[in-house]
């Protein structure tokens, strides 16, 4: 019986997943293996060549010749990698990641049209089951026990940044609205006039919502140096290592850049983000006194020398 009905669903959501295909519904040129290299280049913290062809289980001759394609199209660079000579590392470019984003958008996209026929009522018995499904095939392990994915901000995610950020240290710290005000004109600022080639935002995402969030951006007042902003990871997600990887993320990001130094500037109050930052080799180098969003605080700031070299812009 049991294996009748896990047959009859393959059946079923094979279809189903064909209503979606990629480059038929989806308008792109991709097909649907190239679409899931794509998805985790963009989002996965792991990126070596011989990573990707495990956790994808693909041939090592059939991956080499679709990363070739790619890279032939201007969607990644490889390169040695830097912990082990013998591994391949794989990079999306600016290119690449604006493919990836749009896939990601239009297959939102697909499936918000395929969930929009489910009556609202019946959309969290959906969720539900589907849960159960994944934690019942996979024993020991719940949903979302894969760890957050990370990825660049969907439309309507820079507003929950501000949002969050407002919130949780008005509850956390008391800050006023003063605070919120400063991270819009930041993430105004991104939305505005970023680089994509050398500047950057990540999004965590875990159980298919976000909880977290980081930018690397260029620091206006310091040639070669890059900037570690808006770090924050919801209460309820914390314990996951989220912080870690969003900090590990800009860091890497920085370094292929080619930038020589990362800086951040933080208050002593924030003892989490503090820790983060040390362990990922930050040194403090000055503080002052000062008061903002309705409060007394020590401004601190942090540097991580890169070792690198200025890029040329793309």
């Amino acid at each position: 019986m049991v294996i009748q009905e896990v047959r009859a669903f393959n059946r079923f959501y094979t279809n189903l997943i064909g209503a979606l295909d990629y480059s038929k519904h989806l308008y792109t040129p991709y097909t649907l293996t190239e679409s899931r290299v794509l998805y985790e280049l963009a989002h996965s913290p792991r990126t070596d060549a011989a990573d990707l062809r495990v956790e994808l289980s693909l041939d090592a001759g059939y991956l080499s010749r679709l990363l070739g394609k790619f890279e032939r199209d201007g969607l990644v660079e490889r390169a040695r990698s830097q912990e082990d000579t013998r591994r391949q590392r794989i990079t999306l470019t600016g290119r690449g990641r604006e493919a990836a984003t749009l896939l990601d958008e239009r297959s939102r996209e697909a499936v918000g049209v395929l969930v929009s026929r489910v009556p609202a009522e019946e959309r969290e018995r959906l969720v539900a089951a589907l849960r159960t499904v994944r934690e019942a095939l996979a024993p020991g392990r719940a949903a979302g026990a894969e760890g957050p994915v990370l990825r660049e901000p969907a439309p309507g995610e820079l507003g929950w940044t501000v949002a969050r950020h407002g919130a949780l240290y008005a509850a956390e710290y008391g800050w006023n609205t003063e605070f919120e005000g400063h991270v819009a004109r930041i993430v105004g600022d991104f939305a505005r006039d970023r680089d994509p080639e050398r500047e950057r935002m990540w999004i965590a995402e875990l159980d298919g919502r976000p909880v977290g969030s980081v930018m690397c951006v260029r620091d206006e007042a310091e040639e070669g140096t890059a900037r570690l902003r808006l770090l924050l990871v919801e209460p309820e997600a914390r314990g996951h290592g989220i912080g870690e990887r969003l900090v590990r993320s800009v860091v890497e990001f920085a370094r292929e850049r080619g930038y020589r130094d990362l800086v951040l500037w933080t208050n002593d109050v924030l003892g989490g983000a503090r820790r983060i930052y040390q362990r990922a080799g930050f040194t403090l180098v000055a503080e002052e006194s000062h008061h903002s969003y309705g409060v007394d605080l020590v401004g601190q700031d942090w540097r991580l020398g890169l070792g690198g070299r200025e890029a040329v812009p793309g």
